[in-house]
């Protein structure tokens, strides 16, 4: 993240959920990133048809600091080079496109959640999973597999984790905790019920919450203290498992890991080595 990046991909993704005189702005700068970020609040407001109003309302929908990150990412974004758009599998498809197209879709999702990561944000949150006492998953569907894949690594660095998708057993875990325990809610959508309830639940024991969505204002989000986003992706017609975006939920969680193993580096690799020592004891015993 040596540029900061991803003011477009973050206008994509939103433009079609944003009021009227917002969707009009967002527009306008997609068809004209280059003139956007030359200009003023005022005067972008005047050449879009809007106001320097609907500027700052953007900016705080879109979850920025105000109009100069907005540009600063886009100018970002405008040094780019060869952007590829998300391409769908057609009936009777080679199975050299697929590899092809499959692989060019991960790789663009991926490469636009990084674009909007903010770094002080992953390090809140890797701070705040270090200190926890505990720490529950919730996901459902797809976004479990995420969740599981969490409880797996933060349990081989000596981290007590928890991953539910049912919400009766979530509740039952959260239902105890307290400040210094940290709920974490993954849902793509930001929409699912169960992970908000879960959520809500968890504020009410005063624990930490931590949701992974995508870009954009959602329930899950808006009800979580700390907020790590993914690129909204735009999967394929046939999708397996919210293929793009469980990719880029996975990339956040390793991200997340990486971070907290750096910090505690010679405490990881003493835990790392535990659990190597125990599954060799155990796959031995086997032959």
């Amino acid at each position: 993240m040596s540029q900061v990046k991803g003011g477009l991909t973050i206008l994509k993704d939103r433009v079609h959920a944003l009021p009227p005189s917002e969707k009009k702005l967002a527009e306008y700068i997609l068809k004209n990133p280059e003139e956007a970020i030359m200009l003023t609040a005022v005067s972008l407001g005047k050449e879009s048809g809007t106001s320097s109003a609907a500027v700052i309302r953007l900016c705080k929908s879109l979850g920025l600091k105000g109009f100069q990150e907005l540009k600063i990412r886009v100018a970002g974004d405008l040094q780019k080079n060869g952007e590829q758009d998300f391409r769908d599998i057609e009936p009777n498809d080679k199975t050299e496109n697929l590899i092809e197209k499959m692989t060019s879709n991960t790789i663009q999702t991926i490469t636009e959640t990084v674009d909007i990561m903010r770094a002080s944000d992953l390090k809140n949150a890797a701070n705040t999973l270090t200190e926890a006492k505990s720490i529950v998953l919730i996901g459902v569907g797809a976004s479990f597999i995420a969740a599981k894949d969490a409880e797996q690594k933060f349990t081989r660095i000596d981290k007590f984790v928890q991953a539910f998708s049912d919400v009766h057993m979530g509740a039952t875990a959260i239902a105890n905790k307290g400040p210094d325990d940290v709920v974490v809610g993954i849902s793509f959508s930001g929409q699912t019920k169960q992970v908000i309830e879960l959520l809500e639940l968890a504020k009410s024991k005063h624990a930490i919450t931590i949701s992974i969505t995508k870009s954009g204002k959602s329930p899950v989000s808006d009800i979580s203290d700390i907020q790590l986003h993914t690129s909204a992706a735009r999967e394929a017609t046939f999708r397996s498992g919210a293929t793009s975006s469980r990719m880029a939920q996975l990339h956040v969680i390793d991200i997340l890991l990486m971070v907290i193993a750096s910090n505690e580096y010679e405490d990881t690799i003493k835990h790392l080595d535990e659990t190597r020592k125990a599954i060799s004891a155990l796959m031995k015993r086997q032959v």
